[in-house]
């Protein structure tokens, strides 16, 4: 197509022509290496900072005239092997995973039934109903910690897993429902009245058609729930005492820092593998994450 018929109006067809202003070399050093290049290492960094400062010795942590900070020089498993077998790490990991999985089945659940019957019933006020509920997401935890804690000890699970698990999901959940709700909007309302027209209950509907559908939108929201509750530190941080029970962000930060000392080479080790399971999460939903993101079933 030349530039005479572009001038006219008419639309592009060859979608290689609207990317033409990259074939350059160093067009396309500017305009796409070296942003992705910085994007990787700001998102790279810290956990390379973190990996070479768990197996630094501790004479290296703070010598920095005599060795880099940015390499190491005779490795050492020390610090790891001090996290796993001489605190209470793996007890936390266990925990943080026991509660962030509960925590996201019961968000995600709860979320489900909310957002449908707000989307798709259309019940009366269902528009300023699914407002109040994503407002009350922005309602900062710093806020709701002293009500929650004066319920907490008044049922009587303060000090055990249960009192996160029944926590979590007042912040957990307004989020969840707000995104399944923009993901229920977008699957096609004549899917759901030609099976009301067959027959079809409002619970096979939702269970055989909806979620199906919504597989995406679910995970992600999954997702965000996991990764939320894996690193919430003030619940955990005012409901758990013993240090069996406490979770991952706040058993590092506390169990690791003795007044003005810091065992920086276990905190970094902490840290590492305390994000491991995140990433790996992602890494193995990227493609339902990002369908999500990007939009759900066409008509």
């Amino acid at each position: 197509m030349n530039a005479e018929t572009r001038s006219e109006g008419q639309p592009l067809t060859d979608a290689s022509e609207g990317m033409s202003y990259l074939n350059r070399l160093p067009r396309r050093v500017v305009v796409l290496y070296l942003p992705l290049a910085l994007f990787v290492f700001v998102l790279l960094f810290p956990f390379y900072w973190m990996t070479i400062t768990a197996i630094k010795p501790n004479a290296q942590l703070t010598d920095y005239n005599n060795y880099s900070p940015f390499w190491v020089v005779e490795p050492t498993l020390q610090h790891i092997r001090y996290l796993f077998f001489e605190t209470s790490y793996p007890g936390w990991l266990v925990n943080t995973m026991y509660v962030a999985v509960a925590s996201t089945f019961l968000s995600i659940a709860a979320s489900v039934f909310a957002a449908y019957a707000i989307e798709r019933i259309r019940f009366t006020g269902a528009r300023p109903v699914g407002l109040l509920i994503f407002l009350a997401y922005l309602v900062p935890p710093s806020i709701l910690f002293i009500p929650l804690a004066y319920i907490v000890f008044k049922v009587g699970v303060y000090d055990s897993k249960l009192a996160l698990i029944l926590t979590y999901p007042t912040f957990l959940i307004p989020f969840c429902t707000w995104l399944l709700m923009g993901y229920f909007r977008s699957i096609p309302f004549e899917l759901e009245e030609s099976a009301l027209v067959d027959g079809a209950s409002r619970w096979q509907i939702l269970t055989k058609i909806i979620l199906p559908l919504a597989v995406p939108g679910l995970i992600s929201a999954g997702i965000f729930a996991f990764t939320l509750s894996w690193n919430e530190f003030i619940y955990a941080l005012t409901f758990i005492q013993s240090s069996e029970n406490k979770t991952v962000p706040v058993g590092v930060l506390t169990e690791l820092v003795r007044g003005d000392i810091f065992e920086w080479g276990a905190l970094m080790a902490g840290a590492l593998f305390g994000s491991l399971p995140v990433v790996i999460l992602y890494s193995f939903f990227v493609d339902y994450y990002v369908s999500s993101m990007t939009g759900a079933v066409k008509e």
